[in-house]
Protein backbone atom coordinates (compact mmCIF):
# COMPACT_ATOMS: atom_id res chain seq x y z
CA UNK A 1 0.00 0.00 0.00
CA UNK A 2 1.85 3.51 -1.63
CA UNK A 3 1.90 6.71 1.21
CA UNK A 4 -0.59 7.89 -0.94
CA UNK A 5 -3.27 5.51 -0.18
CA UNK A 6 -2.37 5.79 3.60
CA UNK A 7 -2.70 9.64 3.77
CA UNK A 8 -6.33 9.57 2.65
CA UNK A 9 -7.27 7.26 5.46
CA UNK A 10 -5.22 9.15 7.99
CA UNK A 11 -7.19 12.47 7.20
CA UNK A 12 -10.58 10.56 7.51
CA UNK A 13 -9.52 8.87 10.52
CA UNK A 14 -8.94 12.46 12.20
CA UNK A 15 -12.53 14.01 10.86
CA UNK A 16 -14.09 11.23 12.16
CA UNK A 17 -12.77 10.85 15.86
CA UNK A 18 -15.50 11.77 18.49
CA UNK A 19 -15.45 15.64 19.32
CA UNK A 20 -12.37 15.85 17.42
CA UNK A 21 -14.24 19.47 16.41
CA UNK A 22 -13.99 20.51 19.69
CA UNK A 23 -10.07 21.66 19.32
CA UNK A 24 -10.30 22.16 15.64
CA UNK A 25 -12.50 24.70 16.26
CA UNK A 26 -11.29 26.39 18.79
CA UNK A 27 -7.86 26.65 16.81
CA UNK A 28 -9.87 28.41 14.40
CA UNK A 29 -11.17 30.46 16.63
CA UNK A 30 -7.67 31.44 17.70
CA UNK A 31 -7.16 32.63 13.69
CA UNK A 32 -9.72 34.83 13.98
CA UNK A 33 -8.68 36.31 17.57
CA UNK A 34 -5.22 36.56 15.58
CA UNK A 35 -6.73 38.55 12.19
CA UNK A 36 -8.24 41.18 14.55
CA UNK A 37 -5.29 41.97 16.43
CA UNK A 38 -3.34 42.07 13.15
CA UNK A 39 -6.52 44.48 12.02
CA UNK A 40 -7.30 46.97 14.90
CA UNK A 41 -9.77 49.24 12.74
CA UNK A 42 -12.37 46.27 12.44
CA UNK A 43 -13.08 46.81 15.75
CA UNK A 44 -14.18 50.12 15.22
CA UNK A 45 -18.18 48.99 15.32
CA UNK A 46 -17.96 47.49 18.45
CA UNK A 47 -15.30 50.25 20.03
CA UNK A 48 -16.49 53.11 19.24
CA UNK A 49 -20.07 52.84 18.17
CA UNK A 50 -21.35 52.06 21.55
CA UNK A 51 -19.74 55.44 23.23
CA UNK A 52 -21.60 57.03 19.97
CA UNK A 53 -24.71 55.45 20.71
CA UNK A 54 -25.10 55.74 24.49
CA UNK A 55 -24.21 59.67 23.69
CA UNK A 56 -26.57 60.38 21.54
CA UNK A 57 -29.40 58.96 22.83
CA UNK A 58 -28.78 59.66 26.62
CA UNK A 59 -27.68 63.25 25.98
CA UNK A 60 -29.87 64.18 22.91
CA UNK A 61 -32.83 61.96 23.50
CA UNK A 62 -32.97 61.59 26.98
CA UNK A 63 -34.19 64.89 28.57
CA UNK A 64 -37.40 64.98 26.22
CA UNK A 65 -37.90 61.00 27.03
CA UNK A 66 -37.17 61.02 30.57
CA UNK A 67 -39.46 64.36 31.28
CA UNK A 68 -38.58 65.79 34.61
CA UNK A 69 -35.71 63.09 35.36
CA UNK A 70 -32.97 64.22 32.70
CA UNK A 71 -30.61 62.12 31.19
CA UNK A 72 -29.62 60.66 34.79
CA UNK A 73 -33.51 59.17 35.29
CA UNK A 74 -33.09 57.94 31.67
CA UNK A 75 -29.72 56.14 31.89
CA UNK A 76 -31.03 53.13 33.92
CA UNK A 77 -33.61 52.07 31.54
CA UNK A 78 -31.46 53.06 28.37
CA UNK A 79 -28.60 51.30 29.31
CA UNK A 80 -29.65 47.97 29.60
CA UNK A 81 -31.80 48.53 26.21
CA UNK A 82 -28.44 49.60 24.29
CA UNK A 83 -27.17 46.78 25.45
CA UNK A 84 -28.95 44.45 23.92
CA UNK A 85 -29.00 47.01 21.01
CA UNK A 86 -25.09 47.40 20.66
CA UNK A 87 -24.47 43.31 20.52
CA UNK A 88 -27.44 42.62 18.62
CA UNK A 89 -26.18 44.87 15.86
CA UNK A 90 -22.25 43.62 16.41
CA UNK A 91 -23.64 39.44 15.49
CA UNK A 92 -23.88 40.58 11.55
CA UNK A 93 -20.36 40.93 10.76
CA UNK A 94 -20.15 36.93 11.64
CA UNK A 95 -21.62 36.61 8.30
CA UNK A 96 -20.30 39.37 6.48
CA UNK A 97 -16.53 38.17 7.64
CA UNK A 98 -17.78 34.58 6.25
CA UNK A 99 -18.76 36.08 3.04
CA UNK A 100 -15.40 37.94 2.58
CA UNK A 101 -13.59 34.69 3.55
CA UNK A 102 -15.20 32.88 1.44
CA UNK A 103 -14.48 35.30 -1.69
CA UNK A 104 -10.99 34.95 -0.42
CA UNK A 105 -10.68 31.69 -1.13
CA UNK A 106 -9.81 30.84 2.29
CA UNK A 107 -12.30 27.89 2.81
CA UNK A 108 -11.05 26.14 -0.01
CA UNK A 109 -7.71 25.99 1.68
CA UNK A 110 -9.71 24.78 4.85
CA UNK A 111 -11.58 21.86 2.86
CA UNK A 112 -8.07 20.68 1.58
CA UNK A 113 -7.16 20.11 5.89
CA UNK A 114 -8.16 16.97 7.74
CA UNK A 115 -10.32 18.75 10.08
CA UNK A 116 -14.63 18.06 10.76
CA UNK A 117 -16.73 20.12 7.97
CA UNK A 118 -18.04 22.20 10.85
CA UNK A 119 -15.30 23.40 12.76
CA UNK A 120 -14.57 26.71 10.53
CA UNK A 121 -18.45 27.75 11.17
CA UNK A 122 -18.39 27.00 14.63
CA UNK A 123 -14.45 28.53 15.01
CA UNK A 124 -15.99 31.73 13.30
CA UNK A 125 -18.66 32.15 16.10
CA UNK A 126 -16.28 31.72 19.10
CA UNK A 127 -13.95 33.73 17.32
CA UNK A 128 -16.37 36.41 17.13
CA UNK A 129 -17.54 36.41 20.74
CA UNK A 130 -14.65 38.24 21.16
CA UNK A 131 -15.63 41.47 19.20
CA UNK A 132 -19.23 41.06 21.22
CA UNK A 133 -17.62 40.89 24.60
CA UNK A 134 -15.37 43.72 23.89
CA UNK A 135 -18.71 45.76 22.87
CA UNK A 136 -20.51 44.82 26.06
CA UNK A 137 -17.30 46.08 28.43
CA UNK A 138 -16.88 49.35 26.58
CA UNK A 139 -20.46 50.19 26.91
CA UNK A 140 -20.86 49.24 30.19
CA UNK A 141 -17.70 51.04 31.15
CA UNK A 142 -19.08 54.13 30.09
CA UNK A 143 -21.95 53.93 31.42
CA UNK A 144 -20.39 52.94 34.74
CA UNK A 145 -18.64 56.40 33.82
CA UNK A 146 -21.59 58.36 33.98
CA UNK A 147 -23.11 57.20 37.50
CA UNK A 148 -25.01 53.67 36.13
CA UNK A 149 -25.29 50.96 39.02
CA UNK A 150 -26.59 47.61 39.13
CA UNK A 151 -29.35 48.31 41.38
CA UNK A 152 -29.98 44.48 41.78
CA UNK A 153 -26.51 43.31 42.54
CA UNK A 154 -23.46 42.86 41.15
CA UNK A 155 -23.65 38.78 40.67
CA UNK A 156 -27.14 39.70 38.50
CA UNK A 157 -25.65 42.28 36.94
CA UNK A 158 -23.06 40.08 35.38
CA UNK A 159 -25.51 37.48 34.60
CA UNK A 160 -27.21 39.66 32.51
CA UNK A 161 -24.46 40.53 30.49
CA UNK A 162 -23.37 36.66 29.88
CA UNK A 163 -27.12 36.20 28.98
CA UNK A 164 -26.60 39.07 26.54
CA UNK A 165 -23.53 37.59 25.13
CA UNK A 166 -24.91 33.82 24.58
CA UNK A 167 -28.48 35.89 22.85
CA UNK A 168 -25.22 36.93 20.16
CA UNK A 169 -23.86 33.58 20.00
CA UNK A 170 -27.48 31.95 18.99
CA UNK A 171 -28.78 35.42 16.50
CA UNK A 172 -25.56 34.85 14.95
CA UNK A 173 -26.23 31.62 13.64
CA UNK A 174 -28.69 33.52 11.03
CA UNK A 175 -25.93 35.76 10.02
CA UNK A 176 -23.77 33.25 9.67
CA UNK A 177 -26.46 31.33 7.03
CA UNK A 178 -26.95 34.31 4.80
CA UNK A 179 -23.26 34.89 4.60
CA UNK A 180 -23.18 31.13 3.03
CA UNK A 181 -26.48 32.00 0.63
CA UNK A 182 -25.66 35.25 -0.62
CA UNK A 183 -22.76 36.15 -3.19
CA UNK A 184 -21.62 38.80 -1.59
CA UNK A 185 -20.62 40.46 1.64
CA UNK A 186 -22.42 43.86 0.84
CA UNK A 187 -25.50 41.73 0.63
CA UNK A 188 -25.20 39.92 3.63
CA UNK A 189 -25.17 43.98 5.72
CA UNK A 190 -27.57 45.19 3.80
CA UNK A 191 -29.91 42.77 4.61
CA UNK A 192 -28.71 42.43 8.30
CA UNK A 193 -29.52 46.33 8.34
CA UNK A 194 -32.71 45.71 6.92
CA UNK A 195 -33.40 43.29 9.93
CA UNK A 196 -31.83 44.94 12.61
CA UNK A 197 -33.37 48.30 12.25
CA UNK A 198 -36.62 47.48 12.59
CA UNK A 199 -36.26 44.72 15.32
CA UNK A 200 -34.40 47.03 17.31
CA UNK A 201 -35.77 50.45 17.39
CA UNK A 202 -39.25 48.51 16.67
CA UNK A 203 -39.10 47.65 20.21
CA UNK A 204 -39.00 48.53 23.98
CA UNK A 205 -35.17 49.63 24.01
CA UNK A 206 -35.74 53.19 23.78
CA UNK A 207 -39.34 53.79 25.28
CA UNK A 208 -41.88 52.33 26.71
CA UNK A 209 -44.22 49.87 24.75
CA UNK A 210 -47.04 51.35 25.69
CA UNK A 211 -45.79 54.73 23.93
CA UNK A 212 -45.81 53.00 20.02
CA UNK A 213 -49.34 52.86 17.88
CA UNK A 214 -51.23 49.96 18.68
CA UNK A 215 -50.36 47.42 15.54
CA UNK A 216 -46.28 48.08 16.15
CA UNK A 217 -46.95 46.94 20.11
CA UNK A 218 -48.20 43.81 18.57
CA UNK A 219 -44.93 43.62 16.71
CA UNK A 220 -42.91 44.13 19.93
CA UNK A 221 -44.99 41.83 22.13
CA UNK A 222 -43.47 38.91 20.16
CA UNK A 223 -40.44 40.32 19.22
CA UNK A 224 -37.34 38.54 20.91
CA UNK A 225 -35.59 41.84 21.44
CA UNK A 226 -38.31 42.66 23.66
CA UNK A 227 -38.06 40.21 26.06
CA UNK A 228 -34.38 40.24 26.43
CA UNK A 229 -34.24 43.85 27.07
CA UNK A 230 -36.96 43.29 29.86
CA UNK A 231 -34.80 40.54 30.98
CA UNK A 232 -31.77 43.07 30.99
CA UNK A 233 -33.71 45.19 32.97
CA UNK A 234 -35.41 42.90 35.49
CA UNK A 235 -31.30 41.65 36.34
CA UNK A 236 -29.97 45.24 36.95
CA UNK A 237 -33.04 47.46 38.20
CA UNK A 238 -35.17 44.52 39.29
CA UNK A 239 -38.43 43.70 38.42
CA UNK A 240 -40.06 40.77 37.27
CA UNK A 241 -37.54 38.65 35.63
CA UNK A 242 -38.62 35.14 35.29
CA UNK A 243 -41.32 35.47 31.93
CA UNK A 244 -38.89 37.29 29.97
CA UNK A 245 -36.02 35.66 30.63
CA UNK A 246 -37.66 32.09 29.70
CA UNK A 247 -38.94 33.36 26.67
CA UNK A 248 -35.70 34.64 25.74
CA UNK A 249 -33.61 31.48 26.31
CA UNK A 250 -36.86 30.11 24.05
CA UNK A 251 -35.52 32.41 21.63
CA UNK A 252 -31.56 31.39 21.95
CA UNK A 253 -32.30 27.46 21.77
CA UNK A 254 -34.99 27.98 18.49
CA UNK A 255 -32.53 31.06 17.15
CA UNK A 256 -29.53 27.58 17.11
CA UNK A 257 -31.72 24.62 16.18
CA UNK A 258 -33.31 26.66 12.99
CA UNK A 259 -30.38 28.25 11.52
CA UNK A 260 -27.14 26.27 12.90
CA UNK A 261 -28.47 23.19 10.82
CA UNK A 262 -29.58 25.68 7.58
CA UNK A 263 -25.79 27.49 7.85
CA UNK A 264 -23.70 23.34 7.97
CA UNK A 265 -26.26 22.56 5.12
CA UNK A 266 -25.44 25.72 3.14
CA UNK A 267 -21.77 25.32 3.92
CA UNK A 268 -21.69 21.55 2.65
CA UNK A 269 -23.48 22.65 -0.21
CA UNK A 270 -20.65 25.25 -1.06
CA UNK A 271 -17.75 23.25 -0.07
Amino acid sequence: MTTATLEPAAHLAHRSRPFAWVPQSLTLAWRNIVRIRQNPEALADVTFQPIIFLALFLFVFGGAIAGGGGWRGYLPTLLPGLLVQTVVFATMGTGVGLNDDFAKGVFDRFRSLPIARISPLIGAVLGDAVRYSLSIVILMTSGFVLGFRFENGVGNGLLGMLIVLLFALSMCWIWVWLGLVMKTAQGVQGVAFLVMFPLTFGSNIFVPTSTLPGFLQAFTKVSPITYLVDTERALMGGGPLQKPLLITLAWMVGLVAVFAPLAIRAYRRRT
